[in-house]
Order: structure tokens, then C-alpha cells, then sequence
């Protein structure tokens, strides 16, 4: 008997996004491997961010959006309209269990009002709204219209639980006041990973490279990055920057004519196993809101990061073994300046050693996880 899922986010392939490729994947994999019928709903358009162009997969509906601009305002008004034309299309359209990812903001807000009990709905956690709002400063936790957000979005449990970490699972619990049934699916890691057998043009020199490659937004640190272009010795290191982002523009300009500074428009993924270390930070207001796919993408490329954060993150809890440790605020500096007068190529080596067999671990986790879903389609 034939068996479906529906997945409903707001990115998907063709457009470039990686929660759009991760849903791709998972749709590949639930295709292929257990002949199960997948229905995906999505936003028709295109938006600013990391991810590889692909192809694709299963029974598409694309919903048109009715703004398409930057405008703060109209963009988060149509983001809101959005959801709620997502969440009713995967009723109307959908078959099977629906799997809510939380893109566009508020997106679980919609299903757990719509939905209702009258469907299955499986939360695939990336980062959690209305929190990252509230986070970034651009609603009042105390106000009135956030605090009904929260009652709505936490006023129905999904069935099932897709989370990117540990600590995200039990946070996404602790607010559901629900034990849940889930795995757990960090996003970075991808079946396909074919790594370039060349070397980009910017890998010329016998130095350590540190890179930060991908999003500056307010859940990350830009201090963290100027304070890392500060004490970069050019005759050591080399840090190369492929920045987009509300702080991108900051950090590129900080860093502009700094010795030892390389800046690109982007890495591809399959070059990004060149970068010895990479950077990544998650400021404390939004560990478990969000957990960033580059620390986990630049792991499975078989190169540790530098992270700076809280060590209640699941990027560190997760990934430690082949990670140094930076922390947010008191220390930092100190932190930053022994790393960098203190590694050598043979300690970026056993990192790269560890990255590697963490990356394995990784991909049998995606897997199992894959396998685990599948047995949650229903005819």
C-alpha cells in the first residue's frame, strides 16, 4: 500500500536555500529508499543565502507570494501571510503525515492553529520563531502581540519531532510540555558530498587558513570576527571571508586592507575542505533558537571550526571533539590570541582527523534518522 508524507517549507530546489536542499534530501531518500510519495508545498521565489543549486524532488506545489521586496515591514507582513497560505495548501494538497519545518517565521504558529487535531503534523525545528524575533530585537518579549504568538505556536504539540540537536529537542519539549517522539537531523550534513580535487585560486601559500564562509546575522558575533581580523599574523595565517548578511557589511569593512585578509563573494561546499579552520559563533540569546548548519557543514568537509558560544550549544555539544573553544565575551580576545600563537598544522591535522570520523558519524545518524521518518508515512 502506498504510503506519503508532506513536507512544507518555504524554501526548495530550484531556489538556492539549505533548509530547501535538506528537505530535498529527505525527500530523495524517502523517494528512493522506501517508495514512499512525497508531496512538498513551498514559497515560489528566490532569497538571499548559502546552499547548492539541485534539482528537484517529489510532487511540488509553489505558492505565490505577494511581496517579493526587502521592505522590513511588507517582508515580514507577507512572511506572516505566507505561513498561513503554506499551512492551508499542505491541508488541501498534501497527503500523509505534514512535516512543518519553521521557514518562513511562524510557520509551526499556523500549523498548530490550523491543523489543529485534525491532522498528523511532525515540527521540523531549524530556528524557532516568534524566540529569534525576540532575540535579534525586533519584537518585545514583553509585548502583547508576542506573547501571543507564543501561546498560539505552543498551544497544540506536534506528533513527532525533527530537531537539529539534543539541547534543540529538549528545548522544543520544555516549551510543548510534551515529551515527543523524534530523532534528531543536524542540518549541514548531506548524503551528496563531492569535494573539488583542485584548489581554489586563494590556496596559494604555506600557511594555516581560517575562514568564515556564509551568514552574519544577529545570531552571530561579528566582535568575534573583528576581534579574530585584529590578530591574524600575516606571516602564519590567513583568514579568508565569503560574507552576506545584516553585518556583513561591517565586518568586510573592518577587515578591508588588513594584512592576511582574503576576501571572496563565496566558497562553494565543495571547496570548503581547503579552509584549514573555520569560524562559526552563536551569540547566548539564541542557543537552541538556532543551531548554525555551517559548523556542521564545514565538519562534514573534514575541517574542524573555532567555536565561539555557549558550550550548552548543541554545535559544541555535538561537534567537540574536533572544535577549539572561544567564548563569547570575557575571555575572548585572550581566547583568540592563544589559538592563533599557539596551533600548528600537526594539531589542524588530528582536528581534521577527528572531523572526518565525526562527519562519518554524522552521515549514519542522517541516516538512521531518514529510515526513522519513513516508518512515520501513512497511506
Amino acid at each position: 500500500m502506498k504510503k506519503y508524507i508532506t513536507i512544507v517549507n518555504r524554501h526548495y530546489p530550484p531556489n538556492i536555500n539549505i533548509t530547501g536542499e535538506n528537505a530535498r534530501d529527505l525527500a530523495k531518500y524517502l523517494i528512493e529508499k522506501h517508495n514512499v510519495e512525497v508531496d512538498v508545498i513551498h514559497i515560489d521565489r528566490e532569497y538571499e543565502g548559502g546552499g547548492g543549486k539541485k534539482e528537484p524532488v517529489g510532487n511540488t506545489l509553489a505558492i505565490k507570494t505577494i511581496y517579493s521586496g526587502n521592505a522590513p515591514i511588507l517582508r515580514h507582513l507577507s512572511s506572516f501571510y505566507d505561513g498561513y497560505m503554506l499551512i492551508s495548501a499542505a491541508l488541501k494538497k498534501g497527503r500523509g503525515p505534514i512535516i512543518v519545518m519553521t521557514s518562513p517565521p511562524l510557520l509551526p504558529m499556523w500549523a498548530a492553529w490550523l491543523i489543529g487535531a485534525k491532522r498528523e503534523w511532525i515540527l521540523w525545528s531549524m530556528d524557532f520563531f516568534p524566540e529569534g524575533f525576540a532575540a535579534s530585537n525586533q519584537m518585545n518579549p514583553n509585548g502583547g502581540f508576542y506573547k501571543w504568538c507564543i501561546k498560539k505556536t505552543y498551544s497544540k504539540s506536534p506528533s513527532k519531532l525533527i530537531a537539529l540537536g539534543p539541547g534543540q529537542a529538549q528545548y522544543a519539549e520544555d516549551n510543548y510540555r510534551n515529551r515527543i517522539d523524534k530523532v534528531l537531523l543536524p542540518c549541514g550534513v548531506f548524503v551528496e558530498q563531492n569535494k573539488s580535487p583542485e584548489a581554489p585560486d586563494w590556496k596559494n601559500e604555506d600557511r594555516i587558513y581560517f575562514g568564515y564562509c556564509g551568514n552574519v546575522s544577529q545570531a552571530h558575533s561579528e566582535q568575534y570576527l573583528m576581534d579574530f581580523i585584529d590578530s591574524i599574523n600575516p606571516d602564519k595565517h590567513r583568514l579568508v571571508l565569503a560574507l552576506y548578511g545584516t553585518k556583513a557589511d561591517l565586518v568586510r569593512a573592518h577587515a578591508a586592507n588588513k594584512p592576511g585578509i582574503i576576501i571572496v563573494k563565496s566558497v562553494p561546499r565543495n571547496q570548503l575542505g581547503f579552509i584549514d579552520v573555520h569560524l562559526v559563533s552563536l551569540v547566548k540569546s539564541w542557543t537552541h533558537v538556532a543551531v548554525p548548519s555551517k559548523a556542521v557543514s564545514s565538519i562534514c568537509s573534514g575541517s574542524p571550526i573555532a567555536f565561539c558560544g555557549d558550550q550548552s550549544s548543541d554545535n559544541w555539544q555535538l561537534l567537540q571533539e574536533a572544535a577549539w573553544f572561544i567564548p563569547l565575551e570575557n575571555g575572548r580576545k585572550e581566547a583568540i590570541a592563544k589559538l592563533l600563537n599557539d596551533i600548528t598544522m600537526e594539531e589542524v591535522q588530528q582536528k581534521k582527523s577527528a572531523a572526518s570520523k565525526k562527519a562519518a558519524d554524522l552521515q549514519a545518524l542522517i541516516i538512521q534518522s531518514y529510515d526513522t521518518i519513513a516508518s512515520w508515512a501513512k497511506s
